[in-house]
């Protein structure tokens, strides 16, 4: 029987943890900018429409979603395809 060592575990786990913040970070920030952006706005004008800063953040992070989709995905597969070829030798 194999036995997965705390080394061997820790190194899957912060390449997982890595490959998820680089899938995310660019939803977020957009998300974030957007959001900051029309803040802004709205002190400006003194309209404080909460719907305003929702809808137009998922707007954004429905466009984001759909450029961005194709690389989170790629980055995804790719990060399992490492895990899976290279399961055995980790072990």
């Amino acid at each position: 029987m194999f036995e997965i060592t705390s080394e061997v575990f820790l190194d899957v786990m912060v390449r997982g943890i890595t490959v998820l913040l680089s899938v995310v970070t660019p939803v977020l920030l957009i998300s974030m900018v957007v959001g900051l952006i029309i803040a802004i706005f709205q002190a400006v004008t003194q309209i404080n429409e909460q719907t305003i800063t929702f809808v137009s953040k998922i707007f954004v992070v429905f466009l984001t979603l759909m450029f961005l989709g194709g690389w989170m995905i790629q980055k995804l597969v790719d990060y399992l395809h490492e895990l899976l070829t290279h399961f055995f030798n980790m072990i």
